[in-house]
């Protein structure tokens, strides 16, 4: 009676414990200590800002709250949408669930240059086996887009349909992409791969040189392709 006594309780735990971790779009107890911040709540588009600052309201036909996931449907025009605070020191992690073919983002430090307009260093998020922009190993899914490719024996991909998780870490001039718990890039801004990268992609003329800001705002990438994302979360390091 006992051991069924105890199986019973640390099922009950194991079962509760689940259940809190798989609660969508909320804080756990530990993310709160650690001084998390929740980005999207599940049920609006509060917090987001189009590039000139217009609040963003969810509204069929450009980002969409659906199932929980803030969505864009295939041929939406909902925009760029960012942040309404910049970071520098951070860790940002979202899930992201696209169908097949996609090609979209997520871009940090977004910045108006002096020379190049309003530009991200974006985490990219694409089907590396359907869409069309998979030529260049910088272009697949995890890269610094046009910048520097992911350690592509690392990556643990669910297909298109299921959902993925992404991480960034940045530390000073350090930064780290993950993806479903497996770091698949990490670089040095203004080392001498890095600006060998940024030399050889579209950013190179770029005033300042890109990626080399101090702060910036962080972007969900309209590429008028379908995505969702939910469990988007940031902590100031």
């Amino acid at each position: 009676m006992g051991k069924v006594f105890l199986t019973l309780v640390i099922s009950a735990i194991i079962s509760t414990a689940f259940s809190q971790k798989a609660k969508d779009n909320t804080l756990s107890s530990k993310e709160k200590r650690e001084h998390w911040k929740l980005l999207f709540d599940g049920t609006t588009a509060n917090g987001w800002t189009s590039a000139d600052n217009t609040p963003v309201t969810a509204a069929p036909g450009g980002w969409e709250i659906i199932n929980g996931a803030l969505t864009l449907k295939k041929g939406a025009h909902g925009g760029d949408i960012y942040t309404a605070e910049e970071y520098s020191d951070f860790e940002f992690t979202a899930d992201f669930n696209i169908e097949p073919a996609t090609n979209t983002g997520i871009k940090y430090f977004c910045h108006q240059y002096d020379k190049g307009g309003n530009l991200g260093m974006e985490y990219q998020i694409i089907d590396d086996k359907l869409s069309e922009d998979t030529k260049q190993a910088n272009h697949l899914l995890g890269s610094l887009y046009d910048v520097l490719p992911p350690d592509e024996a690392r990556k643990k991909v669910n297909p298109p349909g299921e959902w993925n998780t992404i991480r960034i870490v940045s530390k000073g001039k350090h930064v780290e992409h993950w993806l479903n718990g497996v770091k698949i890039l990490d670089y040095t801004r203004g080392s001498k791969t890095y600006l060998d990268g940024v030399a050889a992609s579209k950013f190179s003329k770029a005033e300042p040189v890109f990626g080399m800001i101090e702060k910036g705002r962080i972007q969900l990438q309209d590429h008028h392709d379908p995505v969702a994302f939910k469990n988007i979360k940031v902590r100031v390091l």
